[in-house]
């Protein structure tokens, strides 16, 4: 299998919760609903709604998101994108027409806690 090969794919008119682990690259285009883990690439597709946490290396997306965010090496929002929630990556890439609702971080301190972890730790 080739490195920009997909090894998942979702499709439309499913609809699945809970949690994603995966190597290499996988494409949604349903419905998801929960906790997305991977340090390979995630694709979300124009008609695909995703709403959960994602921590993955590389995220494509250009359907909806309602969650935070954390990717090791880049983001990329298609102009058909629609995010809602933080944005945590070292690169960003927009598109014109992309909507995005939330917080985006890049100072390139990706740590190991994802983005909903880090606000439920307390400073004394």
């Amino acid at each position: 299998m080739g490195k920009d090969e997909i090894n998942a794919f979702m499709g439309t008119g499913t609809a699945y919760k809970g949690k994603l682990d995966f190597k290499g690259t996988v494409r949604v285009d349903g419905e998801f609903e929960g906790e997305i883990n991977s340090e390979g690439t995630l694709i979300i597709g124009q008609d695909a709604v995703v709403k959960g946490t994602v921590s993955v290396g590389q995220l494509m997306l250009s359907g909806v998101l309602e969650g935070d965010v954390k990717a090791l090496t880049r983001v990329t929002l298609y102009k058909q994108s629609n995010i809602t929630g933080k944005i945590n990556t070292p690169s960003l890439m927009v598109e014109e027409g992309a909507v995005i609702r939330g917080e985006i971080n890049m100072d390139g301190n990706i740590d190991t806690a994802l983005p909903s972890e880090k606000d439920d730790e307390k400073v004394d």
